[in-house]
Order: structure tokens, then C-alpha cells, then sequence
């Protein structure tokens, strides 16, 4: 079972795009559905869509919890695997899916019972509450199908397989987006059901996922273990993966949290400003697919290599990621300027609505290389065990973008709080440079030594 692919032994390059390039089509499928499904909506109106722009922080915010989980079992995972120890990597995947499905359980009792109060917080009107109570309540009720696969996937491949996850997803993607038109707009034997339709067809679609992942870890990686876990290993278990997980998942909470606010502070302005806003950040996860797949492997890849004494090929991986974060979102920006108006007319057909997106594409993807940058330092602290580097990382990030965006909304109006996210995105990007230095210089340290750093210092 040790190294069964390649992580060990093949050429760096070739190990990260065998796991990258699957993980980006996989990913490509389901966010491309994703907009799909914004698509549809669209079509309801302005209303519709300004409602489920608002839903949108929030259901990122449950995913962000289910992929910090999915990152520390897979980060401690692959340094079980890296030493061969595959019993206990069993009996840590068998606990990890455990404690995903005892934290969704609790996340979707509170989220129903709090939708109201929530999202009147948020700046939501009684004309988009209507929308928002449908959409939501569905898709509270279908997470537990959405997280439990994401946390198993990431176990998957932590054993350095990505295509079979990749194809699920894509499988998913598939059905999501067949399944939006005929239940949001009752084509065929189908019911109408408007917005919560799209909740719905995304939950059957998640289903999928979720037997796939189960069947897969069980049978044919044998990482499933249906025995009665014993209490106090089990609390061990799940200390080890929430002390990269929690990290991790406050990592990612952080991008909701952030997009909260920049919708709230949009929603004095006007409500196409939000509606414009919530498609942008749709479109964000498309464009930076790329160094999303990136990062989602060079956590188990480094945590693997790290603990079988591999620095070199540690120090290899990271400049690379380095290098594509730098060459891809830079040639995608470019793509992105010369296009922007005719990309915002696909979401939209209200003029001012077009107006505020080809502004928000204008502006924000200019930064995603810096951002790209962040993305695989802070994956790669979190596979040498560094969660709170990471998340310091983040959460600069997240000041940033509040104080940037403040002042330039004050100042400029939406176009100063664009520019406030983009400049956060460089800024800590800068710091990231800077982080990756250190650890490079460490790294060639401990090569002369014979030992890789894995902790926080």
C-alpha cells in the first residue's frame, strides 16, 4: 500500500499535475454547475437572484467547516500513509467521518432554526426573506450529503488519488445542472418549485457523492472501519485532526465571513450591486480553479513527503506552485479584461447589473495571482503541520479586506470597495512570498541535516 501513487518516488512535477489536473476537471464540473445554477436562477429575476447572492456567505461558510475538516484528516492521514501505517490511518478516516458527521448534524439543527434572525442581519427585505426561507431550509436539511463526501474525498486523496473524486464530481455536476431547469421551472412531469428547486436538485446531486465516497472507502481503500471505535482513541483522533482542522476551517471561514460584509456594505448602495456581487464570487472560484486543485494536493503531497524525510521534493513542489499561481491567473486576467462586459451579460440582462459585474471583473481578478500565492503557501504550512502560520495568513487577509474596503466604499462607492479587496489580496500575497522564503531557507537547513520541520515555531 505505501507510495501506491507516486508520491514518494515519481517526479515531482509529474505527481503534481497527475493529482492537480483531475482535481481542477472535478472541481471545474461542480463550480461550473454552480454558476449554472446562478444562471437559472437569474432567470427568476433580479429579486431571485439578489436573494441567493445574499445565501451565498453562509453556505460557503458550511462548506469552508467541511473542507478544514477534509484538510486536517487528510494532512494527518497522509503522514500515516507516508509511514506506512494503514490500520491506523483506517481507524483515523473511520473517526474523522465521524466527527464531520456529529459537527453537520449540529451546524443544520442551528442554521434552520436560525434563518430569520440571520439573514435580516444580513440586510435582507421581507421580498427576498421568501426566497431565502425556501432555499435555505432545503439545502440545511441535504449538508449532511454535501460534507460527508467532501471530508471522505479528501481522504481519497490523501493517498495521492484525485481522478476518482474528480469523476464523482463531475458525475454530481452533471446531475446538478440537469436536475436545476426542470425543478425551478417544473419542466415536464416536474413541479415548479422556483428557488428552492435549485436547493433540491443540489441535494440529490450530493447524494451521489456520498454513496460513492462511501463505497470507495470502504471496498476499495479499506480506509472504512464499521467497528465500534474506542472512545478515548477516538478523542485522540479527532484532537489530531481538528488541530490542522479547526485552523484550516477558520481559514476558510474567513472568505465568507468577508463576503458578508463586503454584501452589506453593497447593500447600502443598491440591491443590483449585490446581485452583481454574489455572481462575481461564483465566478472567483472558476478563475482560481486552477490553484484551488494546486493547494488541495500539496497538503497530503508535502505532509507524505515530509514525513518520510523527503525535503527536496517538499522544496520542489512549493516553488512550483509558485511559479503557476504566478503564469496562470496572470494569463487568466488577461482574458478576463478583454471580456468582462460580455461575461456579465451572461448572468444578467438588467443593465445595471452588467454595469457592476464588468466593474467587479475589471478589478478583483487583477489579484488573484497574489491570492494564488497565499492559497498554496498556506496549504503547504498546513501539510508540515504549521496550521496557525496559515491561519495568520488568512486572517490578515480578512482584516484587510474589512479595513480596505470601508475606506475605499467610503470614499469611491462600490469601485473603492473593490479596489480594497484587490489591494488586501496583494498585500498579503506579498507576505506569503515572504513566508515561503523562510520556509525554503529552512528547508535546504534541515536538508543538510537529514530532517524536515513540521511543527509551529
Amino acid at each position: 500500500m505505501k507510495d501506491k501513487h507516486g508520491l514518494l518516488s515519481a517526479p515531482v512535477s509529474q505527481v503534481m499535475t497527475k493529482m492537480a489536473v483531475p482535481m481542477g476537471y472535478g472541481l471545474l464540473a461542480v463550480l461550473g454547475f454552480s454558476l449554472v445554477d446562478t444562471y437559472f436562477v437569474s432567470l427568476l429575476g433580479t429579486q431571485a437572484l439578489a436573494a441567493i447572492s445574499f445565501t451565498f456567505p453562509v453556505t460557503f461558510f458550511v462548506s469552508a467547516l467541511a473542507m478544514g475538516l477534509g484538510t486536517g484528516l487528510s494532512a494527518c492521514l497522509a503522514r500515516l500513509l507516508g509511514q506506512g501505517q494503514h490500520q491506523d490511518a483506517a481507524r483515523l478516516t473511520s473517526d474523522g467521518l465521524l466527527l464531520a458527521l456529529t459537527t453537520v448534524l449540529i451546524v443544520a439543527a442551528i442554521g434552520i432554526n436560525s434563518i430569520q434572525p440571520l439573514f435580516r442581519l444580513l440586510g435582507a427585505s421581507d421580498t427576498l426573506m421568501v426566497y431565502i426561507q425556501d432555499y435555505m431550509f432545503y439545502w440545511y436539511v441535504a449538508i449532511p450529503f454535501l460534507v460527508i463526501p467532501m471530508v471522505g474525498n479528501a481522504a481519497i486523496r490523501a493517498t495521492g488519488d484525485t481522478k476518482t473524486p474528480s469523476r464523482v464530481m463531475i458525475i454530481a455536476g452533471f446531475m446538478n445542472g440537469l436536475l436545476d431547469p426542470l425543478l425551478i421551472f417544473g419542466l415536464g412531469p416536474f413541479p415548479e418549485l422556483d428557488v428552492k428547486g435549485a436547493a433540491i436538485a443540489s441535494g440529490l446531486s450530493w447524494l451521489i457523492t456520498f454513496a460513492v465516497a462511501i463505497y470507495l472507502l470502504r471496498y476499495r481503500e479499506q480506509l472504512l472501519l464499521l467497528t465500534r471505535p474506542n472512545l478515548a482513541n477516538m478523542l485522540k483522533n479527532w484532537r489530531k485532526i481538528a488541530a490542522i482542522g479547526m485552523p484550516a476551517s477558520l481559514t476558510n471561514m474567513l472568505s465568507p465571513v468577508n463576503n458578508a460584509f463586503v454584501m452589506w456594505q453593497l447593500a447600502a448602495f443598491s440591491t443590483t450591486a449585490v446581485a452583481a456581487y454574489g455572481a462575481g464570487t461564483r465566478m472567483e472560484a472558476i478563475l482560481l480553479i486552477g490553484m484551488i486543485a494546486v493547494s488541495s494536493m500539496l497538503s497530503p503531497f508535502i505532509a507524505q513527503n515530509s514525513s518520510a524525510n523527503n525535503p527536496q521534493r517538499c522544496l520542489t513542489a512549493i516553488k512550483l506552485a509558485i511559479r503557476y499561481a504566478l503564469i496562470s491567473q496572470l494569463v487568466i486576467y488577461l482574458f478576463i479584461a478583454l471580456t468582462a462586459p460580455y461575461i456579465a451579460a451572461l448572468f444578467s440582462d438588467d443593465v445595471a447589473v452588467i454595469g457592476h459585474l464588468s466593474l467587479y471583473l475589471y478589478i478583483i481578478p487583477a489579484s488573484f495571482a497574489m491570492q494564488g500565492i497565499m492559497m498554496a503557501v498556506a496549504s503547504s504550512l498546513n501539510g508540515f503541520n504549521r496550521p496557525m502560520s496559515a491561519l495568520t495568513l488568512s486572517v490578515l487577509r480578512s482584516l484587510l479586506i474589512i479595513s480596505l474596503s470601508s475606506i475605499g466604499g467610503h470614499y469611491y462607492g462600490e469601485k473603492g470597495i473593490f479596489f480594497g479587496i484587490a489591494s488586501a489580496n496583494v498585500l498579503v500575497g506579498l507576505l506569503a512570498l515572504y513566508y515561503a522564503q523562510r520556509l525554503q531557507l529552512e528547508l535546504r537547513h534541515e536538508l543538510q541535516l537529514g530532517v524536515v520541520p513540521t511543527a509551529d515555531t
